[in-house]
């Protein structure tokens, strides 16, 4: 008698995980993928409630509205943090390694667009990094299966990163170049010249000037530092040019070898990745087993 009790006690437990396990696949497939009907409603759902969001946090920077609108931006404000919170929440439990996630670009973006809100009980005004949510955005290339935008968006990271290491050595010179030119400036106007009363003001003035910005607040007044100044702005030019011809060939170099994105956005239960291919039966980035049991 004892011994059947026990068997029915092991069989509920295991059911009861099975039951678990079934729900959080089921809630994982509705986050997580846009390939079924129930997914992709909750997708465009969260990306409008995400665009009314930061909406509402730029008319609330806005002065010319009653107070009482306020207290309604306010209200939706509110309204809109606990519904992320409680998908962020969801999400780390439909994933069957949470940490993973969390730690993930999106898992991140997921959790900076709502601790803004619970930051503002202590810190007034910081609400207003909401607008951070934009950033969730990003989840409409997947949700409407726009794969050649993802790829070109690839292709230019992947530029990025190819041209990084002559980049560097090109921002080093810059920076080199700029201490140079500062320091001349200060010698040629420091003396005649309040906007030259320093080194390091000399320096902005040369980045300013270097980057073909140009904001006027501080200008050379004797003509040996216009003479150099004219020099600094034609060099700006080729400050432009360099950087851009580095990245435009690491660009055609990898656009031209770069493999097109499946429209598959079937997501790993256990890392997360997607961009499997349509017949995938194992994640190509982990190993684990796509489909649930």
């Amino acid at each position: 008698m004892s011994l059947n009790f026990i068997s029915f006690l092991n069989l509920s437990k295991n059911l009861g995980a099975m039951a678990s396990q079934s729900r959080r696949d089921l809630l994982h497939e509705i986050i997580f993928e846009a390939d079924t009907p129930t997914g992709k409603l909750f997708d465009v759902v969260l990306l409008l409630l995400i665009i009314l969001s930061v909406f509402v946090v730029m008319l609330e920077s806005v002065n010319n509205f009653p107070l009482k609108v306020y207290d309604y931006f306010h209200v939706l404000e509110w309204a809109f943090t606990i519904i992320f919170t409680i998908e962020y929440i969801l999400r780390l439990y439909a994933v069957r390694k949470p940490m993973k996630y969390a730690l993930s670009f999106f898992g991140v973006i997921d959790l900076l667009a709502i601790l803004p809100t619970y930051i503002s009980l202590f810190l007034a005004g910081s609400h207003y990094l909401l607008i951070i949510r934009a950033l969730r955005l990003l989840r409409v290339f997947r949700v409407f299966k726009l794969g050649q935008y993802l790829n070109a968006g690839n292709v230019i990271m992947a530029s990025l990163k190819a041209s990084r290491s002559k980049i560097s050595v090109f921002l080093f010179f810059i920076l080199l170049s700029v201490m140079i030119i500062g320091a001349l400036m200060y010698l040629v106007e420091g003396g005649t010249n309040e906007g030259f009363s320093s080194i390091p003001k000399s320096i902005y003035w040369a980045i300013v000037t270097l980057t073909t910005v140009g904001f006027g607040d501080i200008t050379p007044q004797t003509g040996l530092g216009q003479f150099l100044s004219a020099a600094v702005m034609i060099l700006g030019y080729a400050v432009i040019a360099v950087p851009t011809g580095i990245v435009s060939a690491e660009f055609i170099r990898g656009d031209s070898g770069h493999k097109m994105l499946q429209n598959n956005t079937q997501s790993c239960r256990y890392c997360g990745k997607e961009g499997h291919d349509d017949d995938a039966t194992y994640c190509k980035y982990c190993g684990e087993k796509l489909d649930a049991d």
